[in-house]
Parts: C-alpha cells; sequence; structure tokens
C-alpha cells in the first residue's frame, strides 16, 4: 500500500490551491458587492443635496460624497460603499498573490480585475455625487469584468494545479 503524496510541505499552502481559493473568494465578494448594489438601486433615494453633491472638483466631492454617505447616508448605500472599498483592498492582495505563485495570463487577469473594481468604485463614487444613470451602469459593466477576469483566474488556477511540479 503505497502513502498519498504530499503536495506541498506540512503547515504550507499549496500554491495553485491558495491562487484558486483567492480567486473563487473575490468572486464570492463580488457576488455579495452586486446584491449590495442591487438593493440600493432598487430601495434606495440618495439626497439631491449632501457633501459632495454636484461638486465642482471631481475629487474633493467624490471624497466628501463617500465620507457622507459611509457616514451619515442610507444604511444600505453606506454598506454598499464600505463593502466596496474592502474589495478593491481585497483586489490590490489578489494582485500580490497571484504576482507571487500565478503566470503571466493570472497576474494580468487579477490586475485588470483590480483596475475594473477601482473603476467601477470610481463611477460609484460618481453616481453618489452627480445621480448620472450612466455612472451607474459603467460601475455594473466594470463589475461584470471584474468577475470575468476572476473567474479566468480560477480557470489558470485549476490549469496551475494539474501542470506536475
Amino acid at each position: 500500500m503505497e502513502a498519498p503524496a504530499v503536495a506541498a510541505p506540512p503547515g504550507r499552502a499549496n500554491p495553485a490551491g491558495r491562487l484558486l481559493a483567492v480567486n473563487l473568494t473575490i468572486c464570492l465578494l463580488l457576488l455579495i458587492q452586486y446584491l449590495l448594489g442591487m438593493v440600493v438601486n432598487l430601495f434606495v433615494a440618495l439626497p439631491g443635496r449632501h457633501p459632495g453633491a454636484n461638486a465642482g472638483d471631481y475629487v474633493t466631492g467624490s471624497a466628501s460624497g463617500l465620507g457622507w454617505v459611509i457616514s451619515d447616508g442610507p444604511a444600505w448605500a453606506a454598506a454598499h460603499a464600505a463593502f466596496g472599498m474592502a474589495l478593491a483592498l481585497a483586489a490590490l492582495a489578489t494582485i500580490a498573490v497571484t504576482w507571487r505563485r500565478g503566470g503571466r495570463a493570472a497576474t494580468a487577469m487579477s490586475v485588470l480585475g483590480a483596475l475594473a473594481i477601482l473603476g467601477a468604485g470610481f463611477n460609484g463614487a460618481s453616481f453618489v455625487d452627480y445621480g448620472h444613470n450612466f455612472s451607474s451602469m459603467i460601475m455594473a459593466g466594470l463589475w461584470a469584468l471584474a468577475l470575468a477576469c476572476y473567474l479566468a483566474g480560477v480557470f489558470f488556477s485549476t490549469r496551475l494545479a494539474r501542470e506536475p511540479a
């Protein structure tokens, strides 16, 4: 009777397994963010006047609007915005993990996914400040791009796991 082969030293995660877990986790986080966004879209009305509304300067207006929505805005919108910021940090962490453990394609997908998440966040801030529906539509499109990138990361992770060591 043969002993099973050990893929990684005890206490160390298999690199392909870690990549798979990271990509699946960020896909799950994106799905949660999608659901939060749907609740906000369907059931929350942002007031026309709040800090950052119709700001002349996008950057300072967005910072004011984001600060307002998280601290004093409607609860679902605050949850969506705060979760989005955490999702952006997770996307940046995913780049670091993929950079060390994955190949070029996996790294490119994690970078593109992170850029899509950041772009969605900027359009979300724009929607809070100016209320234009196209900002919400761009946010949704970039969310879909991010999800596609991380699903591709799942594919690359499983492909890496099948390669001989």
